[in-house]
């Protein structure tokens, strides 16, 4: 493919967001993503927030010859990334209160330094807790992990304070260590987790269902308005440095539906450049509303009652939880663990099971949760029985996560008409440790199969599932064609895939994901005007440096968006 040069102008043309109306891009690599094989385009015109025209520059300047000019200068331009699977509660947790962590965390304000090894991450977490806990309020840690941290428990944190109540949250973000003082904060007793077998009440820990149990009892304290917002302010930060112009979580509320929304109003209300999807959560509103049908019923009234400019909820979709977190090694294998311990299943196999063929036979877009062969495999077994049943069309059901499965189970997936949304961070950061502890060589080095996808035309896309993973779309996309680990082991390079598919799978594909192709995803005509411009073309560079490479600016709806200079995701 040859790209268009153009001479560069001197001098770059702003935009005039208070009169503009028709502006024509030019004078740059213009990807439109909008095909099988990569396409470009010399110009690209908007009307207000919609795009008009792509083709050549000459007919641009015949067509509409008052445009306003946005001279992009030898310039990248892409569609606007699509991130479709983020958490704002999680954010709004993590973002504004400590972080330690097996590896550095790059945030709007600086970088939070990683940590490894018992020693080291006890010496910071105690100077984190002396220093900035008090007695009376809650005090989160976010990013512990076992296999790089040690062994934690409630006494092992009363060691270091038994009058500041401290929760420290393991980096799957599914388990919580609570100490003496914590659990008093919360008022929460042993009897109100009986009969729940992910809770270890004397070690305060809970995981999984125990985790989900928990959450809605925090909820006040989560949900505190001051720091709540500053940490959806902070993750706004990350969206916009990052060239992200649509976010979706699937699996909204998280503890608290009105809480949570209307905190996230309250953010939307400023009019960030970016819009937010959100897909239901199966799981939490069948407790909150007493039953599926139940949840259900509620569903078919969200985007009715609760649509904003800004905010979405997805109609006809819902998500799902199958196994455990891949943090905590605790998704469910066929094969069992090298040490014997045994995976968890986040949902009751038989309300699991109820659940898929409600919404299957209700024609909802099914997310599910799934991590490791066997989770993903009962997902299989599930839907295949529901398909038997009441055969669908283009029913788009998809995997999220998918951690770990065979080149078998992506040809079963395949042959089912199911989609995968992948997080291909799991590699980066799980793949060295995985393949000494838990999951033995060959399955840690395998971990998210994507060429075993992509070669059989599943549609894939990438997330973060953030704090699963940076808020970095390039991050992820140089992750899958790179796959290359933390210590920097090329590992599986036969599950390397190609720079148009990763590129696919942050724009039109993590579009499809959400049903949202149509609308965005990709630059054609028709479409909404939501632009993402890099310093350097994918395309034309090492691929491992990709990951680096400068985003300038966004344009969403038609505006254009500055990212500061010094903008802080270089890594």
């Amino acid at each position: 493919m040859q790209f268009l040069v153009i001479p560069k102008q001197k001098k770059k043309v702003d935009i005039d967001k208070t009169d503009a109306k028709i502006v024509v891009y030019f004078n740059g690599d213009i990807i439109t993503m909008d095909g099988e094989k990569l396409e470009t385009a010399e110009a690209v015109v908007t009307e207000n927030d919609e795009i008009v025209f792509v083709g050549s520059l000459a007919k641009a300047k015949t067509n509409f010859p008052n445009a306003k000019k946005h001279d992009l200068r030898g310039e990248t331009l892409m569609p606007g990334f699509v991130e479709p699977h983020v958490h704002p509660s999680l954010a709004a947790t993590m973002l504004p209160n400590e972080i330690i962590a097996p590896y550095d965390w790059v945030l709007p304000n600086g970088t939070k330094k990683g940590v490894t090894g018992h020693d080291a991450y006890m010496e910071r977490i105690t100077n984190s807790i002396n220093e900035n806990a008090k007695e009376g309020e809650m005090y989160f840690i976010w990013g512990y992990h076992q296999l790089w941290h040690g062994d934690l428990s409630r006494d092992v944190i009363n060691s270091i304070t038994k009058d500041k109540p401290v929760g420290i949250i393991h980096r799957s973000f599914h388990e919580i260590y609570l100490n003496d003082a914590a659990i008093a904060l919360l008022g929460i007793t042993k009897e109100d987790f009986k009969g729940n077998p992910q809770v270890e009440w004397e070690k305060g820990h809970f995981y999984e269902g125990g985790w989900l149990a928990l959450v809605p009892k925090m909820a006040p304290i989560m949900l505190e308005p001051t720091r709540y917002m500053q940490g959806l302010g902070m993750m706004t930060q990350l969206i916009k440095q990052n060239g992200i112009t649509t976010v979706a979580e699937p699996g909204f509320p998280s503890s608290d539906f009105n809480g949570e929304l209307a905190l996230l109003k309250k953010e939307m209300e400023k009019n960030p450049p970016y819009d937010v999807y959100l897909i239901p959560s199966g799981t939490q509103l069948f407790a909150m509303k007493g039953g599926n049908k139940e949840a259900m019923a509620f569903m078919e009234t969200l985007a009715s009652t609760y649509d904003t400019d800004n905010i979405h909820f997805l109609p006809k979709q819902v998500k799902l939880f199958s196994d455990g977190a891949i943090y905590s090694q605790a998704m469910q294998m066929k094969e069992n663990y090298e040490d014997g311990h045994n995976g968890e299943w986040m949902t009751p196999l038989d309300l699991f099971k109820e659940q898929i063929s409600l919404y299957w036979d209700n024609d909802y877009k099914i997310h599910v949760h799934s991590n490791g062969d066997k989770g993903i495999q009962q997902v299989l077994d599930y839907l295949e029985v529901d398909q038997e049943r009441k055969p669908r069309d283009d029913h788009r059901f998809t995997l999220h996560h998918m951690g770990y499965f065979t080149d078998d189970m992506a040809q079963q997936i395949a042959e089912m008409g199911v989609e995968g949304s992948v997080n291909p961070y799991y590699l980066w950061a799980l793949a060295d440790k995985y393949s000494e502890v838990g999951l033995g060589k060959e399955r840690g080095e395998n971990l998210v199969r994507i060429q075993s996808l992509v070669s059989r035309d599943i549609p894939v896309s990438f997330h973060s599932d953030f704090s699963m993973a940076p808020m970095e779309p390039l991050t992820l996309a140089w992750t899958a064609v790179n796959r290359v680990t933390a210590e920097n082991n090329a590992l599986s390079q036969d599950q390397k895939i190609s720079v148009y598919d990763a590129m696919k799978a942050i724009t039109i594909d993590a579009a499809r994901t959400l049903n949202l192709e149509k609308q965005m995803g990709s630059i054609a005509e028709g479409k909404v005007a939501n632009f993402t411009i890099l310093k350097e073309n994918p395309f034309k560079i090492d691929p491992m440096k990709i990951k680096d490479i400068t985003i300038l600016g966004t344009v969403y709806k038609g505006n254009f968006n500055v990212i500061a200079a010094n903008n802080l995701k270089g890594k």
